[in-house]
């Protein structure tokens, strides 16, 4: 996994709307993890959160595809990490958004009907609540990227 870069944008052009959401309903992995609908907030409910947030960090990273799911959640902790310093800054409801569902556990017993291991960790999916990241990005399927964000202030 690679930081491609990191920029800062105002939070009043995130768009959130059902659209992705309705896109993870095709998803394997829709109600099977903590981080996917229908366990994450209501696009409407992300919506009116988002409203309150001044701006964010979008990242960029560039993942090797062999290794996808080691890699994405390389992607996840490093978010968590930019969440944390952010918090230990004095923005106390910086929110991570994962690029998709939660990987942090290679076997995820959420998926079992038990617990999550590591609910404190856990963020909602960029999809998940909603933000049409193509409203901020230009997606290119040739890249092998997925993007984050953090919401900070």
């Amino acid at each position: 996994m690679r930081v491609v870069w990191e920029k800062e944008i105002p939070a009043e052009k995130i768009v959130v709307s059902p659209r992705p959401v309705w896109k993870c309903r095709a998803c394997p992995m829709y109600g099977k993890r903590p981080s996917c609908p229908p366990n994450a907030p209501d696009w409407r409910e992300a919506r009116e959160w988002v409203s309150h947030f001044k701006r964010a960090l979008l990242i960029k990273f560039e993942i090797d595809m062999e290794r996808f799911e080691e890699e994405k959640r390389e992607a996840i902790l490093y978010l968590l990490k930019k969440e944390a310093e952010f918090f230990r800054e004095g923005k106390l409801y910086a929110m991570a958004l994962f690029p998709g569902n939660c990987n942090l556990c290679p076997d995820c017993p959420f998926e079992r009907g038990e617990p999550c291991r590591l609910p404190t960790k856990v963020r909602p999916s960029i999809d998940a609540v909603g933000v049409e990241i193509s409203s901020l990005v230009r997606i290119d399927f040739s890249e092998s990227v997925l993007y984050g964000m953090v919401l900070i202030e």
